[in-house]
């Protein structure tokens, strides 16, 4: 389905500012179809030379959530011929709203219509439609200020004062009419509150009735009505009481041209909301606690282990611990990124950049090697990232410490470069380790290692992670080398 931008590039010439304004208008019109207890449409002229005829265009459509729907089908998009909606016409030919009937498809009677121009820069650039549907008898006390305050509001989008350029009303995450609302005037006295409103006041501590007083007069302090009515712009505040309620409070200011007559307030009851986003956050730190204490642990293990290894007198127990202690450090490399920001993903390229510093920090080449890195895999499962953090550093040590020894004549003049291309292909996840060194041996088989590293990765990859793993000799203009090209699939793992 193309966007409102897109159908307005399409089939108007409308400038960029008025598709702006529209935009704002659709994004905050859920206001306006809850109070209305109707669904809506936004119309505009198709600026067509070829059809000759007058069609409009459908650029929006918003349901209400309290009243059931008149239209099922999705306008949005559809062009129609101007005869079917002479209302609309009308209403942007005088700039004016025009309220009477229409003909729906699929509905049998005729429909209440008001057709409102969205004027901005003092043109009309589209008609908000509003068809109501069937009400229930004789509307209530608060349908009568729902629907009083939707005329307010249509009087702005005519005046070209709703929306408003600083933010969306009633958007996703804001509260909506049916969480309720409490209508002040222009002294910030309470005019009327919905019963869902009343409850909020009653858990912020206002028993008495509200209406014809402040909320300050009331004990309660809300800077968002002030601020509505002394500068004209929704605000959104969050009164709390104690660590167990939490009131959010959306003010919308109602206007008659530039002065500010009163303001709409949504009310919402988020405390429930609050003391989850409170036990969760407890979580995140009592994991990220958890990882940060397996990290330090990891590199206690590891400093014990290079402690040994200075003690040991035994070449070969020397590098056994040594690359053990590397392996450990490889693994405490992924939970301190966890401990960063916990949870079930990790941007692997952090780690990938941790791991480069490890391998050079611990690997004593006599030949100078620069590693570089190409690509990144994103965000990883913490299930698949640590084992093949492992590998690697594993394969990444293994080149820069064999590539590269008696390789490149008397002089060693040749530079190593290794090289760590990393990329998503296919629902893989794909590393590719090349170096520029002396390649492998002609009875090499990645079956039959020579090497526990080697080992080590090749069963990481085959049979924790399923996925594959070539090591091959390549030949090219810069002197051949070893390309090590590992993918494992990203699907969950058994």
């Amino acid at each position: 389905m193309a966007t409102l931008a897109e159908l307005v590039a399409l089939h108007t010439k409308l400038d960029e500012p008025a598709t702006d304004h529209l935009l704002r208008l659709v994004a905050s019109w859920s206001l306006l179809a809850d109070l209305a207890f109707s669904d809506m449409l936004l119309m505009t002229r198709v600026d067509d030379a070829v059809r000759g005829d007058e069609y409009f265009v459908v650029l929006g459509q918003m349901r209400p959530n309290n009243r059931t729907t008149l239209i099922n089908d999705d306008l949005v998009g559809s062009t129609h011929r101007a005869d079917r909606w002479p209302l609309v016409r009308e209403a942007l030919t005088s700039g004016t709203r025009v309220v009477g009937e229409a003909t729906i498809e699929k509905v049998a009677d005729a429909v209440p219509v008001w057709c409102v121009p969205v004027r901005y820069h003092g043109q009309v650039v589209a008609v908000m439609v509003r068809l109501q549907g069937p009400l229930r008898g004789s509307a209530s006390l608060y349908e009568q200020s729902y629907l009083s305050v939707f005329e307010r509001l249509c009087d702005m989008v005519a005046d070209a004062t709703f929306p408003f350029r600083e933010e969306a009303v009633a958007g996703p995450g804001l509260p909506r009419v049916g969480d309720g609302i409490i209508l002040f005037d222009g002294l910030g006295q309470v005019e009327f509150a919905t019963p869902n409103a009343v409850n909020a006041l009653h858990r912020l501590g206002i028993y008495t009735s509200a209406e014809g007083h402040t909320l300050g007069e009331l004990g309660v302090r809300a800077r968002v009505i002030e601020r509505s009515l002394e500068f004209g712009i929704p605000t959104l505040e969050e009164i709390d009481v104690g660590h167990d309620i939490a009131i959010q409070l959306h003010g919308v200011p109602l206007k008659d041209g530039q002065k500010v007559t009163g303001v709409l307030i949504l009310v919402r009851d988020v405390s429930d909301l609050r003391q989850l986003n409170r036990v969760v956050l407890n979580k995140e730190a009592a994991v990220r606690e958890v990882h940060h204490r397996v990290k330090n642990n990891l590199q206690t293990i590891s400093s014990l282990l290079r402690l040994q290894a200075r003690r040991s007198e035994e070449a070969e127990t020397k590098i056994a611990l040594n690359e053990a202690e590397r392996r450990i450090r490889s693994i405490a490399v992924v939970h301190e990124v966890l401990s960063r920001e916990p949870g079930e993903e990790v941007v692997f390229d952090e780690i990938v950049r941790s791991l480069v510093l490890l391998v050079e920090d611990t690997v004593l080449a006599l030949h100078p090697v620069e590693i570089v890195v190409n690509g990144n895999l994103g965000v990883l499962p913490t299930d698949l990232a640590t084992p093949l953090a492992v590998a690697l550093a594993e394969l990444l040590t293994n080149a820069v410490e064999h590539a590269f020894t008696n390789f490149g004549g008397a002089d060693n003049e040749h530079v190593g470069v290794v090289t760590l291309n990393l990329y998503i292909e296919d629902d893989q996840a794909v590393a590719e380790i090349r170096d520029n060194g002396r390649g492998l041996g002609e009875n090499f088989s990645l079956d039959v290692p020579t090497s526990l590293g080697l080992s080590i990765v090749r069963d990481i990859i085959r049979a924790q992670l399923y996925g594959e793993i070539e090591m091959n000799s390549v030949a090219g203009e810069d002197g051949g080398g070893t390309l090590v090209r590992v993918a494992v699939p990203l699907s969950v793992r058994l």
